[in-house]
């Protein structure tokens, strides 16, 4: 199969309740991190803004969400229902999405990488 060439490629490629699933994991970052720009890497929707947000991909059973390591430890407390690893939170097809996780998790990341921004023009 190609490569999906943007978002909208990408999500018309799964069945219709991951579509759904994903058009709101992406209207929900879009919506906390309105100044990021959208883009495909490594055949993944990626949100960028100073550097990398949020990836995300549909896989059999879940949603996976790579936030970046620096992402689960802030959140920790709050992702202990769901399977997560280094970089990656885990959100099951079986169950409902928790925007306001991940509205909140987009808006630290963005804030990170302003952060990161601002000390390398140092």
């Amino acid at each position: 199969m190609s490569k999906p060439v943007d978002f909208d490629d990408y999500i018309s490629r799964f069945p219709e309740e991951i579509a759904v699933r994903l058009q709101a994991i992406r209207e929900t970052i879009g919506n906390a991190a309105p100044e990021a720009g959208e883009f495909i890497s490594y055949s993944m929707p990626l949100y960028k803004f100073k550097g990398r947000l949020i990836y995300f991909a549909a896989h059999t059973n879940h949603i996976g969400l790579y936030a970046m390591g620096s992402t689960i430890e802030a959140f920790r407390d709050e992702l202990d229902g769901y399977k997560t690893s280094k970089g990656t939170i885990q959100l099951q097809n079986n169950e409902p999405l928790p925007l306001d996780l991940i509205s909140r998790v987009a808006k630290f990341r963005v804030i990170e990488n302003l952060k990161k921004a601002g000390r390398n023009k140092l």
